[in-house]
């Protein structure tokens, strides 16, 4: 019974628009309260979801996405993707696919790619003579790439439930994060072609020069963070705090966007941001600790092997729940509730817990751009001033060639293990 009233009270709390940490807390403390359990518990296990290290950069890699957002950023790296392929027809949304690649080696974080990218894009796509809804698609779908490419947020809590270098988290999704970004492109230019969309000027060799320079400092960043933690010269968490004085640096003294002045807002944005993340992971720890007592990671590794013991179709399971759920729970949260059950169903399986994660990550990504609940969808919604549905509609092509890749992913672990085995060792 108590556990018909964890799920009950959680899932009402969602559909009634009831934040998700609050909606996990809420729910956790009804059944803790109809179990007789001491109440105790709760500092206790959201203490204990937060003691790790490595959860310490993301308030790091906060900082510095939103040191980048205020540094001009997004206008440089724009200009350069424009740069380099603004020629071809629908060369601008091949620019917005090519920004998010850009920017999420930056943020790290599908929304603040959505929202930092669609203010710029999804207006200037439109002036250009792009459809609205495209436009707004396009820059909802290319912001999943941004927590594939490193550095990722969602991939340093995959790390940490999993136990697994972080470093090797993060290069585990360079490659199907470039996979994404050529799929959409791919998408974009067969749309484009289809339906007349315009090309812009061919950019002169000076004018390419120029704009790469310009976007230099910000590719660069991306390059020292890797190669710090590949090279062992600081760990992740130390990779968050030089990411944070690189930005600030750059952003007040190369680009500057940024001075004085601004640093109290971004400090307190940074806050905010940091702490409803280490509130959710907290409270999902809570909730995690009661489904794990009341041993239903093994009851639904159970019913997924009852099903099927070939991995082939396992996979194939553990994707479609991983979507589905990413469809309405926040990512972070979705993830410290379900890895450690579908962890045990995934190396039951002989997958690699690396492996394992990144297919989790990307499943949830996609969850973020899938209606009717997709987060990145209601963003660029109010940034073009469209209907929902209209957004919903203009990403299927998208969401199908994301798909795609998925299950490229999902089956074939070269693509995922390849790169962090050559570099970091088994």
């Amino acid at each position: 019974m108590e556990i018909a009233v964890l799920f009950s009270v959680f899932i009402v709390l969602l559909l009634i628009g009831i934040p998700i940490a609050f909606s996990l807390g809420i729910a956790s403390l009804s059944y803790l309260l109809l179990a007789d359990i001491s109440l105790t518990i709760v500092p206790q296990r959201m203490y204990a979801g937060l003691d790790s290290f490595v959860l310490l950069c993301i308030p790091g890699f906060v900082l510095a996405g939103n040191l980048m957002n205020v540094g001009n950023i997004t206008h440089h790296i724009v200009r350069f993707s424009n740069a380099l392929v603004g020629h071809i027809r629908g060369g601008l949304g091949l620019a917005n696919v090519g920004g998010s690649m850009i920017f999420g080696g930056i943020s790290g974080t599908a929304v603040a790619d959505a929202a930092s990218i669609g203010s710029v894009m999804i207006p200037g796509m439109a002036r250009a003579g792009y459809d609205k809804p495209f436009a707004a698609a396009v820059t909802a779908a290319s912001s999943t790439v941004g927590p594939i490419i490193p550095p990722s947020v969602p991939m340093i809590i995959a790390g940490s439930l999993s136990g697994v270098s972080v470093g090797k988290m993060f290069l585990a999704g360079a490659i199907p994060g470039l996979l994404m970004g050529l799929a959409m492109m791919i998408t974009v230019y067969i749309l484009a072609v289809k339906r007349g969309y315009p090309r812009e000027k061919r950019s002169t060799f000076r004018e390419l020069v120029q704009e790469g320079r310009s976007a230099f400092w910000a590719l660069l960043m991306t390059f020292i963070i890797l190669y710090g933690i590949i090279g062992g010269f600081f760990t992740p968490t130390e990779a968050s705090i030089v990411a944070s004085l690189y930005a600030l640096v750059i952003g007040m003294f190369v680009y500057k966007g940024i001075n004085w002045r601004n640093l109290p807002q971004i400090v307190v944005d940074t806050v905010l941001t940091s702490g409803s993340l280490m509130l959710l992971v907290g409270l999902a720890n809570l909730f995690g600790w009661i489904l794990t007592s009341e041993q239903i990671p093994q009851m639904v590794a159970g019913l997924i092997l009852n099903i099927s013991e070939n991995p082939l179709v396992v996979i194939l399971i553990l994707n479609l729940i991983l979507l589905f759920v990413g469809t309405f729970m926040e990512t972070i949260a979705a993830l410290i509730i379900l890895f450690p059950a579908l962890m045990g169903v995934a190396t039951g399986i002989g997958m690699d817990p690396i492996h394992f994660g990144l297919m989790a990550v990307l499943n949830l990504m996609i969850g973020l751009t899938t209606p009717p609940l997709g987060v990145c969808l209601f963003v660029v919604s109010g940034i073009g001033k469209l209907p929902m549905l209209q957004v919903a509609r203009a990403i299927v092509p998208f969401l199908i060639c994301n798909l795609v890749v998925l299950l490229l992913v999902s089956y074939v672990p070269a693509l995922s293990l390849w790169l962090p085995n050559l570099l970091m060792g088994d």
